[in-house]
């Protein structure tokens, strides 16, 4: 099923504004959202000239702050016309070795990637059902199958929830109309993993955004992404002791 409508938030950089590109590229009418107003605005501005065809819908979006969250999906919603793809793919990557004394850090990557996902979800799903159906698309990581030590321990812990929540959701959807997609991210160069130690895993930013949209077209039930090396990597990861997760984190 070809998905002509599509949502992203976090749109403004990164992985966000790389689908973004790659489903104007096909022809996608889209819905952008995020904190950064005047990137989403010079991301219009560029997808529009590039693919004059496509409507592009943009609204400042705090994910954070939850009541306006239903109201900028449907002020979206009703400037293209409906929307049948949602992509929750805001989220943050910041955080502190637990027991710090950096509570703010942890909680805040806690609130961003797991809370703020689920009212997106509930937003999304709410809209599915009025609608009669619709693909909502989880960006979860391949950190979510494991704990790992450092400073990346609270935002695991948030991927793992990005991804139960995409399993309860499959199994609750199984027959439809909804469908769910659950993407787990390796290493992507973008902004979030810039200072990230592990860039011997590290894909291109070109290459980790198509094996998304890839995933993310064939609607997928769940997968890591890119597939070398990150499938048989997770494959690991669930059998690995945990002293031995930090090569990951």
């Amino acid at each position: 099923m070809t998905r002509q409508k599509i949502l992203i938030t976090g749109a403004s950089s990164g992985l966000g504004a790389g689908m973004a590109r790659a489903f104007a590229a096909k022809g996608r009418d889209l819905a952008l959202c995020a904190r950064r107003t005047e990137r989403l605005d010079e991301l219009k501005a560029e997808l529009q000239e590039r693919h004059p065809g496509i409507n592009v819908a943009v609204a400042t979006l705090d994910v954070n702050d939850h009541d306006h969250v239903p109201k900028v999906f449907k002020e979206l919603s009703d400037e293209l016309g409906g929307i049948d793809r949602v992509i929750v793919n805001a989220g943050v990557g910041k955080g502190a070795p637990l027991g710090s004394g950096k509570l703010w850090a942890n909680k805040a990557t806690i609130e961003t990637n797991l809370v703020a996902a689920l009212v997106q979800i509930e937003t999304a799903l709410e809209m599915f059902k009025e609608s009669g159906g619709g693909h909502l698309v989880l960006v979860s990581s391949v950190l979510g199958h494991k704990g790992v030590p450092g400073v990346k321990a609270a935002y695991a812990a948030s991927k793992a929830g990005v991804t139960s929540l995409g399993e309860s959701l499959r199994a609750e959807y199984s027959a439809g109309p909804i469908k769910v997609t659950v993407l787990e991210p390796g290493y992507i160069e973008s902004e979030m993993t810039a200072k990230s130690a592990s860039t011997m895993l590290m894909a291109d930013t070109e290459t980790g955004v198509r094996a998304m949209v890839s995933v993310i077209e064939r609607e997928s039930p769940r997968a890591a992404v890119p597939w070398w090396p990150w499938a048989p990597l997770v494959q690991l990861l669930r059998i690995l002791p945990p002293r031995l997760t930090k090569p990951f984190a």
